[in-house]
């Protein structure tokens, strides 16, 4: 199939609740075979590395969590890991032109985006969320199972979403969401705090910083809202990344493997 395929005459003009279970459940099924599930395991393995070294650290057991939570967790593991889940449940079909499957359905744009933004924050919560919940537990840190977990979810919500919003901007997300990490956060987030509070990864951190136990001489930074404030900034990020990939997919061009 080449060019945009003409939208199904009758479209719910809603995002349909329903519908979006039914759409997530199809993502789940279709964006996720073994093998990529079966690489998703890699961020989690990558988790539970970084709180074994923690407990090579000399300092007491949540300052040396908070550490590789700064640079390990919440700096690679959990960028990383969303832009895989979220590329997969929407970019990557983009790119193999078997998004039109979905396209041509009667479901709203607002109600695929949901969908799909909502398979990809399920494996984000069970690839991410839960293993860095372990990791404290490795550290030997059970009163920050509840904050990095909740951390993760928060973040892994936001980083989706902006993820599934590239793939509805442009066929090429990967190199687009790797921009948005290497350069939008890593460097330019940390060295401009106007922008680093907008940056889902930034924000996660500040959940954990004000949440998690002696965390916040580690990871406080001035100029970026923190604990349930930077939650709030967080669910902002979700829905705003959401609303402008439901406007864009009704004018995604849809195309074969080959096609531009």
């Amino acid at each position: 199939m080449t060019g945009r395929p003409p939208a199904p005459a009758r479209r719910t003009p809603r995002c349909d609740p329903g519908l979006v279970l039914v759409i997530a459940g199809y993502a789940l099924r279709s964006c996720f075979p073994t093998k990529r599930r079966i690489g998703l395991a890699l961020p989690a393995a990558g988790a539970l590395l970084f709180a074994l070294l923690a407990r090579l650290v000399p300092d007491p057991a949540p300052l040396a969590l908070a550490d590789v939570a700064n640079g390990g967790l919440f700096g690679v593991v959990l960028p990383v890991g969303c832009l895989v889940i979220g590329d997969a449940v929407l970019g990557a079909e983009v790119r193999a032109g078997t998004l039109h499957f979905t396209w041509l359905s009667p479901a709203g744009f607002a109600t695929i985006v949901a969908g799909r933004w909502l398979a990809g924050f399920a494996v984000a919560v069970a690839a991410l969320a839960v293993p860095f919940g372990l990791a404290a537990l490795v550290v030997g840190v059970p009163g920050a199972v509840g904050p990095l977990v909740a951390a993760a979810a928060a973040g892994s919500a936001a980083s989706v979403a902006v993820f599934v919003l590239l793939g509805a901007l442009t066929r090429r997300a990967v190199v687009w969401s790797l921009g948005f990490v290497v350069l939008g956060e890593r460097l330019l987030g940390t060295a401009l705090s106007g922008l680093a509070q907008w940056c889902p990864g930034w924000e996660a951190r500040a959940v954990y910083a004000r949440w998690g136990p002696d965390a916040y001489s580690t990871l406080h930074r001035s100029g970026i809202p923190e604990g349930g404030p930077a939650a709030v900034r967080l669910v902002v990020i979700t829905v705003a990344a959401l609303i402008v990939a439901a406007l864009r997919l009704g004018h995604l061009r849809l195309s074969g493997p080959s096609g531009d």
